[in-house]
Parts: C-alpha cells; structure tokens; sequence
C-alpha cells in the first residue's frame, strides 16, 4: 500500500535586539508539536540578523525532531511493539541513533 502525506512546519522568528527566538510547529494530524530555539549575539559581533535566524531556526528543527522521535517512540510502545533496553539504546527496527 502506497502513502503519501505533507507535512508543513510553520516557522516563526521574532528579534528583539541581540536575540533571535524562533518557533517551529509541526501538525501531523494527530499530533501538534512545537519546537523552540534561541540565538543570542555577542554585544562585540557585528549584527548579521540571517546568522541569529539561521542559528535560532536550527535549534527550533533540532527541537522540534528530538519531540518527533519521542512521540514515535512512544506510539510503537502503544503499538504493542515495546523495545528491551538494548534495543531501546541501539533505536527501533534497526534504525541507528547518531554517534554521540
């Protein structure tokens, strides 16, 4: 069985003067998760107002994925396919965390 879905992220970036603050949210449907990041400049920088989004919107996805990968986790245990501590360190169906 073939499945193909969207899933949008809207992000939102505000500055207030030497700090970026951004806000990804992700609707799955069943699911609405946000995720948050901040980047603040160094007073003796330059002011490059991309670089405090780049940084900010990065760290709102890597919060935003660590949220998905939880509630996945979560919902295979919902699925009656709970992991042993093992295979919980290693991650599901042979899918591998990243080297920490």
């Amino acid at each position: 069985m073939t499945r193909t879905l969207e899933w949008k992220i809207n992000m939102d970036l505000q500055e207030d003067e030497d700090t970026t603050e951004a806000h990804a949210v992700l609707d799955t449907g069943k699911s609405r998760i946000t995720g948050h990041g901040t980047a603040r400049r160094n007073p003796e920088d330059e002011a490059v107002p991309l670089i405090g989004d780049e940084l900010a919107a990065s760290r709102a996805m890597s919060d935003l994925a660590r949220q998905l990968m939880r509630l996945a986790y979560r919902d295979i245990g919902e699925a009656g396919a709970g992991m042993s501590a093992e295979e919980e360190r290693q991650g599901p169906y042979g899918w591998s965390p990243p080297d920490r």
